[in-house]
Parts: C-alpha cells; sequence; structure tokens
C-alpha cells in the first residue's frame, strides 16, 4: 500500500494500460486502485476487450473516461439485453455509436502485412470404446443429477453444478486418467494422437501445444519423452525468469522441438515464432483465449504458414460447446467483442443439451 499512497500523490500526464482486461472487473482492488491515479490522459490497450460481457466495457471504459458511462445500474438497465438470446440490434448499434469515438482499432492484417498465412483446423476425433464408455456413464449420472436440480424447489445450484460436471467431462475427453476420483481407465486418444504428432510433424517443425489442464500437460510431456523429443514447458506457477528461459530454449535450441503450455499462462506476453504448428488440446467457451494463444507464433517475425488445431471429441460436451458457442457469437459480433461468457445467459434447455 505504501506504492499505492506514493502514486496516488502524484500527477502523471499519462497512463498507459496494456492488457486492460485485467481491470475488467470494477469491484477489484487492482481496479480501485488504478483508478485513483491522477492523469491528464488514460489510454487502455488489449487484444480482448471483452472476455466475460459487456461489463468488461464498463470497467475500462470508466478507467479511461470516468463517469462516461454513469452508474453501473444505469448502464446495466440500458445494455442488459444484450446478453440474452433475443438480442435487440438498436441496443448494439446505441452501444457501438457511444464507444466508438474512443476506440481506435487495429487487427493483424491491417499493421502485419507481411505475415503469412494462418490456417485454423478444427480435428474432430472419436474417443477410444473404452474411454466412450466412462465418458457415457458419467455424463449420464450429471444429467440425472442436473435435471432433479432443475425441477426442485431451489434450481439455483444447477449451473454450479454443470459447470463442476462439464470440468470433469473435459477432463474425460482428455484422458480418464485425469478423472481425481480413480477406478477410471487409461484410454485416450487424445493422448494417442500425441504420438502421431511426435512422429509425422515434430521431425520438421516447431510446436506448440496448449492445455487447460497442467495434468493433461504433464500426460502429454510423459509420450514426447517416450519419444525421445526435447520440450519445454510453461504453467502459471513459473516465475518471470523461468517464462523467458523456456522461452529462449524453445527459440533458440533447434533440438527443443515442443513447448507445453498451459492456456492461462500463455494467453500473453510470449514470442513464440519459431513455431509454426500450434494444438489446442481441450477448447472452452473462451475463443478469445485461444486466438491469443495461437497468436503467440502468429506475429511478426513470422515467415512460415502457420497451422493451428483445435482437437475435439466426437459426440462429446467439446463439439455441443463449440456449437453453443457459434450460436451465441452474433452478442459478440456487434460490437468490438470477441467472445461472452455463455454460461450467464445459457438457458435451461441449452443447459441440459450439454449433457445429451
Amino acid at each position: 500500500m505504501m506504492e499505492l499512497d506514493f502514486l496516488t500523490s502524484q500527477s502523471f500526464s499519462y497512463m498507459i494500460l496494456d492488457e486492460s482486461q485485467a481491470v475488467k472487473n470494477r469491484h477489484s482492488k487492482r481496479f480501485k486502485s488504478l483508478i485513483e491515479l491522477q492523469s491528464c490522459y488514460r489510454i487502455a490497450m488489449t487484444g480482448t476487450p471483452i472476455e466475460n460481457g459487456v461489463e468488461d466495457i464498463y470497467a475500462q471504459m470508466s478507467m479511461v473516461n470516468p463517469g462516461f458511462f454513469g452508474s453501473y445500474s444505469s448502464f446495466n438497465k440500458t445494455y442488459s439485453g444484450i446478453k440474452g438470446e433475443d438480442i435487440a440490434q438498436e441496443t448494439v448499434i446505441n452501444l457501438q455509436k457511444m464507444i466508438q469515438p474512443f476506440i481506435l482499432r487495429r487487427t493483424k492484417k491491417q499493421v502485419a502485412l507481411d505475415l503469412p498465412e494462418k490456417t485454423e483446423t478444427i480435428l474432430y476425433m472419436d474417443m477410444l470404446p473404452e474411454q466412450r464408455k466412462i465418458y457415457d456413464k458419467v455424463r449420464k449420472i450429471f444429467k440425472g443429477e442436473i435435471e432433479s436440480n432443475l425441477n426442485s424447489a431451489d434450481a439455483t445450484k444447477s449451473k454450479f453444478l454443470a459447470i463442476e460436471a462439464l470440468q470433469k467431462l473435459r477432463q474425460l475427453c482428455n484422458s480418464p486418467v485425469l478423472m481425481k476420483d480413480g477406478g477410471f481407465g487409461q484410454d485416450s486418444i487424445k493422448l494417442d494422437f500425441i504420438d502421431e504428432i511426435m512422429d509425422e510433424v515434430a521431425p520438421n517443425h516447431k510446436i506448440l501445444l496448449f492445455s487447460a489442464y497442467t495434468s493433461m500437460l504433464k500426460l502429454v510431456g510423459q509420450r514426447i519423452e517416450n519419444k525421445g523429443i526435447a520440450y519445454t514447458y510453461l504453467d502459471g506457477k513459473m516465475n518471470q525468469d523461468q517464462r523467458q528461459n523456456a522461452v529462449e530454449r524453445f527459440q533458440n535450441e533447434e533440438e527443443c522441438r515442443v513447448f507445453l503450455i498451459s492456456l492461462k499462462a500463455g494467453g500473453t506476453g510470449l514470442n513464440l515464432t519459431a513455431a509454426d504448428y500450434v494444438y489446442i488440446l481441450d477448447p472452452w467457451w473462451n475463443p478469445a483465449a485461444e486466438a491469443q494463444a495461437i497468436d503467440r507464433c502468429y506475429r511478426i517475425g513470422q515467415d512460415k504458414h502457420v497451422m493451428a488445431y483445435k482437437i475435439v471429441c466426437r459426440d462429446s460436451v467439446e463439439e455441443y460447446i463449440l456449437a453453443l458457442q457459434e450460436s451465441k457469437k452474433r452478442i459478440s459480433e456487434g460490437l468490438i467483442l470477441d467472445e461472452t461468457n455463455l454460461m450467464k445467459s445459457i438457458s435451461k434447455e441449452e443447459l441440459l443439451k450439454l449433457f445429451e
């Protein structure tokens, strides 16, 4: 707090917020501390201005232009319809008109004219028989619990229960080994696919492999070690020196063919142009996070055609999430949004469909 006391006693010409989505929560200590700073001009820079919903715009705009939207209750009342399925186009246009004069937007295609092509593909895979058997059994159990809760007098816990269930089903799509309950099998189509990647891609290309689960990355690391291939690793627990060492090794050492990265830790601040193949092992609600992960190697200085893949199990929660995500995308496309927090606006029918 001594640093904050000192900073608030000063008067600055500029306050520049890089990765300004970090202040999207107006209730956070970070937001409350930064908004106290005195500066003549304020600039917010971000590639993902919206991560959870339009309330993120309220927080960031309030940071750089205090009082612009007035009170949050007034803002929420005016623009809350944007979260819903039956979105009012006029409301979107009105919000867009309000914020547009204060936004300078530049896409990568506009500023990095020399970048090569980037190809993004969804790879659909069928679970192995034993993996599918386990998945279907667990899915039916969860669906029954959620249906029971939705039909009860107090259904408020349904979405929290659904989040927990979805996490476990995602783990099963990766590998039953990730389930902490024990007694599950070893079969995993995704881990078997890692073996193929190491045999067919790694000899001639450098690879980024992202997962939301560090436990999955460790299983992947075992497969890579079994192939005798050198790799490096990064997750959110590593400090800045460790991050930098991992980046330098991957970028500079020819024998280091693979970089395993947790999705959250690898979303920003990394330049990995040595890679030209990217794999997202477990897609989730947030396509902006996935886009940022892919763009760790699709940056100025890249001279190779980038191939990016999302690995999705057929007839699973992963496939349904992609479909639901697509149906909600128009909520964001009217503004500068990249995605929205789908669970906030998901209907009862959509929720149950995830477990069909």
